[in-house]
């Protein structure tokens, strides 16, 4: 069940040129949605809102840095002169840094890299954008996670997430915190906010070693983008259900 728009909802896709971002983008725009496409790139952008436009999708080009406030100020600015509110935000882009990532002989200034757009780039881009959540009449947040940031999972007998990370995978338990203490404060305003598991996504974090496409990895999002007002709220996901923390 989709939630019920009087006017065209408007959506911003935060790392929507390539990958799972890219899949999320063409799913909301398939949905009749007006999609933001928030790329840092200049020409990766242009590339990306062509190609969703010839594909049909209503997509506009938001030029976004998430690890740089003046970007992320210009682009709240963007998208309330365009539509006066944000309906949806996907806070999809990240990182996953240089490998290997042992946490004894981990470089520092990759572990600041990720946290910087995995984490801060997350709490920048959602708080700029909230005042223009709060003009929208059934607002949604989703936040890109990842199975290997759940600590039950982490600490689960048998349970295979791949190899050490002493980088990647901490920024990702760090978003999942970050978003229950988000849900506690916004508890008593409708905006829903939820955090995604898109599985092991062939993309290239991960050199295409996954198992799954992108549009496969961007169904999780894309439903909780979608969910009506009485959706959950505060909740980490997959394609099953329910991830523990």
């Amino acid at each position: 069940m989709l939630a019920v728009m009087s006017e065209k909802t408007i959506a911003l896709v935060t790392g929507a040129n390539k990958g799972i971002g890219y899949a999320i983008a063409a799913g909301l725009g398939a949905l009749g949605w007006s999609v933001g496409v928030g790329v840092r790139d200049e020409q990766r952008r242009v590339d990306a809102v062509a190609a969703l436009r010839a594909a049909g999708a209503d997509a506009f080009g938001v030029p976004l840095d998430v690890t740089d406030d003046a970007s992320v100020t210009g682009a709240a600015r963007l998208i309330e002169e365009r539509a006066g509110r944000l309906d949806v935000l996907v806070n999809n882009a990240g990182i996953a840094g240089d490998w290997p990532q042992e946490p004894t002989t981990v470089d520092l200034e990759t572990v600041r890299r990720l946290v910087e757009t995995n984490v801060f780039g997350v709490i920048r881009v959602t708080n700029a954008m909230l005042p223009l959540l709060r003009h929208s009449a059934h607002p949604r947040i989703v936040n890109q996670s990842s199975h290997v940031g759940s600590l039950a999972l982490q600490t689960t007998p048998g349970v295979d997430l791949g190899g050490i990370s002493g980088g990647y995978a901490p920024t990702k338990t760090y978003l999942n915190a970050v978003t229950i203490q988000y849900a506690k404060e916004l508890s008593g305003t409708n905006i829903l906010i939820n955090n995604a598991c898109p599985g092991y996504v062939a993309t290239d974090l991960n050199g295409f070693s996954g198992t799954q496409t992108a549009e496969q990895g961007a169904a999780i999002a894309i439903r909780l983008a979608a969910l009506p007002d009485d959706g959950p709220t505060g909740q980490l996901f997959d394609d099953n259900g329910v991830v523990p923390w």
